[in-house]
Parts: structure tokens; C-alpha cells; sequence
């Protein structure tokens, strides 16, 4: 893909408010984007999320209501929610650290000054919430990812942080689970009769945005 491809495509690209509920995303894109999900970077490499694909169109209608009504929810081809680690614990570092050593090939005590750095700012200093938003702020990196990459394939997407994060813990069954709702994106392909369909793109110039130092 060029770069003159890209930027056409990033042009393309727009928050859907209509989904063609007919048009579904075929198996080999689905693969595709998945994997963009599981390779997104992150800090430490540390993956602090989990994410959950809902096909189930019961779980999908009480979503809906959690989310104020957006259509898109029910009526978009796969709908993703973004969740994040509620606490970081040595446990899970360790998880981490082993699979650092497995697929390297690396032995784990060559790794110990990595993990005590995590240890340290994350699990034995910092303060729950400021853990969860670190984790948050995490958690947008793959959002990002997955809307571009989307938008490469010619799918459709809608971020989506307008839902009540609570509800859809409660509605998944996360509340006594390792993770928690953050925001969620739907996956498809635009309504002809999307009223944004037709509208010109709006962003600020780069002299606005971008400055040099």
C-alpha cells in the first residue's frame, strides 16, 4: 500500500452513525483485524486489556439500551469491547515475563532488572486509580489501530466511549472478573443513507496541530 493509498483511506474513514445490518465482514478480514488487535504496541509491552467480540444479538440488545440507543451497536457486523486490567499484580508480571523468555528463547533471571522496574512503578508504588487510568489510557492504543487498519480493507468503524461502562460489566459478567469495561468500537460497513456519508472530512491545518521546537 502506498502512502498516497493511506491517506486516501484515512480520508475515507469517518465514525458511521448508520450501519448496513445486511453487509457482513468475511472471516478472512476478521482474521486480519484481530491480529492488528493482538500485535497493537503498548507500554512495556505489557498488553494491560483483554478484548471481547459480541455476536450473541441477546447480548447485543442490552448493550444497546447501556449505550444510549446507538444503533450501531446492534446493527453494525461485529461489535468489540475494549476492557483493561483492573489491578496489576506480580502474578501477572510474571505471566508476561515467562512468555518474554519462551519466544525469545531467553532465560527469565536475564529479565529480572525488566521485571523489578515493572514491579516497582506498577505493583508495589502506584495507586489503584492511578494504575486504571495508566491501564485506560492503554487500552486506546489498539482502538486506534484496529480503526485504521479497518479502514485500509475499506471496513467501516465507530468508536464508541458514549456507553455506561458499569452496565456493560454487569451485562458481561466482568464484574468479579480481572477486567473491566472501557469503551467499545463497531465494525461494518456504512448505510447509503448515513447522513454522514457524503460529508467532507474536517481537520484542523497542520500548522494548527503541528509545531516545531
Amino acid at each position: 500500500m502506498t502512502k498516497a493509498t493511506f491517506l486516501q483511506q484515512l480520508n475515507w474513514r469517518y465514525a458511521a452513525k448508520k450501519f448496513d445490518s445486511s453487509k457482513k465482514i468475511s472471516a478472512e478480514d476478521w482474521s486480519f483485524l484481530e491480529e492488528v488487535l493482538r500485535l497493537s504496541p503498548s507500554s512495556y509491552g505489557l498488553q494491560p486489556w483483554k478484548f471481547f467480540l459480541i455476536e450473541n444479538p441477546e447480548v447485543r440488545k442490552q448493550l444497546l439500551t447501556a449505550s444510549w440507543g446507538q444503533s450501531q451497536v446492534v446493527d453494525c457486523s461485529h461489535f468489540v469491547v475494549f476492557t483493561t486490567l483492573k489491578k496489576m499484580d506480580e502474578a501477572y508480571v510474571d505471566k508476561y515475563i515467562k512468555s518474554i523468555s519462551d519466544i525469545r528463547g531467553v532465560s527469565i533471571s536475564t529479565l529480572d532488572g525488566f521485571k523489578k522496574n515493572i514491579v516497582n512503578t506498577w505493583v508495589n508504588k502506584a495507586k489503584p486509580e492511578e494504575l486504571l487510568s495508566w491501564t485506560r489510557r492503554q487500552v486506546y492504543i489498539p482502538m486506534g489501530n484496529l480503526m485504521n487498519a479497518a479502514a485500509m480493507i475499506g471496513v467501516d468503524t465507530t468508536p464508541m466511549e458514549g456507553l455506561q461502562p458499569e452496565k456493560y460489566d454487569e451485562i458481561l459478567k466482568l464484574q468479579s472478573s480481572e477486567f473491566a469495561t472501557v469503551a467499545a468500537v463497531a465494525c461494518g460497513y456504512r448505510h447509503p443513507q448515513d447522513p454522514l456519508i457524503q460529508a467532507k472530512k474536517v481537520r484542523f491545518a497542520r500548522s494548527e496541530i503541528i509545531q516545531t521546537i
